[in-house]
């Protein structure tokens, strides 16, 4: 199983460990009562699977703008494409590239055994609007741990795709965000870092293109894995 599995189900672990059963409460498909600690377990647990699967999905972001993140196994790898830019996590390495004019790529070392990516890889594709698993995995922990945040839950179909979506309101920021069964990001509306993001999955394909791992043909390269070794 990926590191960065175990790391999402850990993380899931010790949220419902610190939250207590009162608090803001939804129903299930069941009709039963979930509280906002079921509410985050089921979202980590949907998006943990999908570091297990290899996927391909398609996102329009606000403005009409397209993105795309990737995953495949055996190697685990995957990859965030946005407008302007792109970044490949595999087990040799970790790469930026900015795509706007020409084309130049940052390889660096991947991340050690046994840990997944640090979120502050993601800063620029989030900069870029593209909010990736990793950035609302965290958004969806402090609204768990905030007691006046107010959690509930909904579904919805995306992309052709059962989907479970949880609309928080909170001091810090409201966001909504949904989950596909199969464990894909289908949809976030909100605020990160004080700055409005959205998108929304347009395709979901079980398979996952190699070249999507891959440096993009004539990329100028700048290989820093000997420089951090």
């Amino acid at each position: 199983m990926p590191a960065a599995s175990t790391t999402f189900r850990l993380l899931a672990v010790s949220v419902i460990a610190s939250l207590t059963v009162t608090g803001c409460q939804t129903l299930d498909d069941a009709g039963r009562a979930m509280g906002r600690a079921d509410l985050v377990n089921d979202m980590a647990t949907r998006l943990d699977r999908a570091l297990e699967l290899t996927y391909s999905a398609d996102y329009q972001l606000a403005g009409g703008q397209r993105a795309t993140i990737a995953q495949a196994q055996d190697p685990a790898r995957s990859a965030y494409i946005w407008p302007g830019g792109r970044l490949t996590v595999t087990p040799e390495a970790t790469t930026r590239c900015e795509t706007a004019g020409r084309t130049v790529c940052t390889v660096e070392v991947p991340p050690a055994p046994n840990a997944k990516p640090s979120v502050a890889v993601f800063t620029e594709a989030k900069r870029r609007g593209l909010v990736t698993p990793p950035i609302v995995v965290g958004l969806l922990t402090t609204a768990a741990l905030d007691p006046e945040a107010v959690i509930t839950q909904s579904d919805t179909t995306l992309a052709g795709r059962h989907a479970t979506c949880v609309d928080v309101e909170q001091s810090a920021g409201d966001f909504t965000a949904c989950v596909t069964t199969e464990g894909a990001l289908g949809s976030f509306a909100g605020q990160v870092d004080g700055k409005a993001a959205e998108l929304t999955l347009t395709s979901y394909r079980e398979t996952a293109d190699s070249a999507a791992f891959e440096l993009p043909p004539d990329a100028g390269v700048v290989d820093r894995r000997q420089a951090n070794s």
